[in-house]
């Protein structure tokens, strides 16, 4: 019986927050140390296999069809095993010099199709456009809870990336707290706004666009980009052209582009690289904010293709064998269908 509570603990020197989640050790480990995911194993995500999974909180699904049966096209469930738990009160308190809470928040899955598939790029750029707007709709509903702050979407693709199922989903996890990297680049962006007058989002994209050296691909709304300091080989960004804050008030026209702009980014990524495990983050405004003039929402994905090691963990610098602009070249010249 484990006797450790699910908190938030912080760090005293950094003010870094911690989750300690020990149920977590229940989830599924058998993919831990493997290179590649058992595709033959039983898959809970699978359409007709709902009553393997907790009750659905959002479904898109086909006229008539029941919910938490057959019939949908993206799920979105709690989390089996879930680094925060929606019940109870914050409870902030002391313990002698630390600092700690407990662990509130949600935790949920985007199941992001009903068939068996683990790439995303796979997908109809419909089906992506759903998922993507299926976050939207989770962020309006979460942010209604005063107790949560802010939202964290990602996706691990692989093992190596850290799945544990072979079937495409990606999750949310909103916290009472700003973690500390967005934290990082709130202030960094609050700073350049006030210093210059101007959003560093802006900027960086206008120059971006100038130079061409780092431009995967544009479109009207959108710019995905290799970062001038990428800290991962091939490393890549999409920012949206207009100003926005809050992913949660992206338009209706805005998620359709987005939508094949994913794809787009996923394929060419794949195709380059070779199917590589990755991962993928989209970092939004906190929930307790006003539309914020220096802070722009985006995505960042990162293709594990090198492994963090002792020198990272130890300094907070990253060696990047491939510069951004040769991974945006490779990338930009990479034809898909």
């Amino acid at each position: 019986m484990n006797t450790v509570p699910q908190e938030l603990r912080k760090d005293p020197i950094v003010g870094r927050w911690v989750i300690i989640a020990p149920d977590r050790m229940a989830r599924p480990q058998n993919v831990l140390d493997c290179a590649e995911l058992p595709e033959d194993a039983y898959d809970p995500f699978l359409e007709g296999n709902e009553d393997a999974t907790t009750p659905e909180i959002l479904a898109y699904r086909d006229s008539g069809s029941a919910a938490n049966g057959p019939g949908w096209r993206v799920r979105v469930i709690p989390n089996k095993f879930p680094a925060v738990k929606v019940e109870g009160q914050l409870d902030k308190r002391g313990d002698g010099m630390y600092d700690k809470m407990n662990a509130v928040g949600a935790h949920e899955v985007v199941v992001e199709c009903p068939h068996r598939e683990s790439n995303m790029s796979r997908l109809s750029v419909d089906n992506i456009r759903e998922v993507f707007w299926a976050y939207r709709d989770r962020l309006v509903d979460l942010k209604q809870d005063p107790r949560l702050v802010h939202a964290l979407i990602f996706k691990n693709s692989g093992a190596l990336a850290g799945a544990s199922l072979d079937h495409a989903h990606s999750q949310l996890i909103v916290s009472p707290i700003v973690p500390i990297a967005i934290k990082e680049e709130l202030d960094g962006a609050e700073n350049f706004y006030r210093y210059r007058g101007r959003c560093i989002f802006a900027d960086m994209i206008q120059q971006e666009i100038a130079t061409e050296s780092r431009v995967v691909l544009e479109t009207e709304q959108f710019l995905v980009f290799c970062p001038f300091a990428s800290r991962f080989p091939f490393e890549t960004w999409i920012i949206p052209k207009q100003h926005s804050s809050h992913y949660e008030n992206i338009t209706r026209g805005s998620i359709e582009e987005l939508g094949t702009v994913m794809k787009k980014t996923l394929q060419k990524l794949e195709l380059a690289l070779d199917d590589p495990p990755y991962n993928y983050v989209l970092h939004t405004a906190p929930f307790d904010t006003q539309p914020l003039p220096h802070y722009r929402w985006h995505i960042e994905i990162f293709p594990r293709l090198n492994r963090v090691a002792g020198f990272e963990w130890g300094s907070g610098f990253y060696i990047n064998p491939v510069a951004p602009e040769t991974a945006a070249k490779f990338l930009r010249e990479t034809e898909i269908d």
